[in-house]
């Protein structure tokens, strides 16, 4: 329901003309209630999204996407309306299950499935499978050829983007990663160019 009159990145057929550097801002969501996709933001998270919203009014951002888990598109919501810009939704940025199972030893599944990209737990997603999907949706998205794009995902699937772009990024760096935490990452022309964390605890 709170999903209604966004629209879905397939949706989208404008194609904004932009040669040469692109910069992507992504995004970890606020603090959440919980881990499923209809859990809202915690007070507090609301809180961040707002303060998140003043912090990003420094940037100049041609184009918003959001996993469309509700946590995600919250924390989105109040720069996209105080900026009058849409935000659009895309499949491919939600977060990585790891498994169809409850699992009381699941941190050490996670930490396992850094070093083994091919490992799959029954129902869940491998971590080259969960790299591949983000990756595609940032490759298409580059193809808008916008020159600045938000976007707003979740921990884990975030860390496997790093990590495609960075080797070393791996379990621990997923450990640190704040609610909420933006990295910038720059392209020229498709193609990877360089990845920082411009987010501060000292902001939230």
């Amino acid at each position: 329901m709170f999903l209604e009159g966004l629209h879905t990145f397939a949706d989208f057929q404008q194609v904004d003309q932009h040669e040469g550097l692109q910069t992507l801002y992504i995004v970890r969501h606020c603090k959440a209630e919980g881990q499923s996709a209809e859990a809202p933001l915690t007070a507090e998270g609301c809180y961040q999204a707002q303060r998140l919203s003043s912090w990003l009014s420094d940037y100049s951002i041609d184009y918003i996407v959001s996993s469309p888990y509700i946590r995600a598109v919250q924390t989105l919501k109040p720069y996209a309306e105080k900026m009058n810009k849409t935000i659009y939704t895309d499949e491919g940025l939600a977060e990585r299950v790891l498994s169809g199972e409850d699992r009381a030893d699941w941190l050490q599944c996670l930490k396992r499935t850094f070093d083994e990209p091919d490992i799959c737990y029954p129902g869940g997603e491998s971590s080259r499978q969960a790299t591949g999907r983000i990756v595609t949706v940032i490759t298409e998205l580059l193809k808008l050829r916008h020159g600045s794009y938000l976007v707003a995902a979740h921990g884990n699937i975030i860390s496997l983007l790093l990590k495609h772009y960075d080797e070393r990024i791996g379990f621990e760096h997923w450990k640190r990663l704040s609610n909420p935490d933006v990295y910038r990452i720059t392209f020229f022309k498709g193609l990877y160019q360089d990845m920082e964390r411009i987010w501060s605890e000292l902001q939230s």
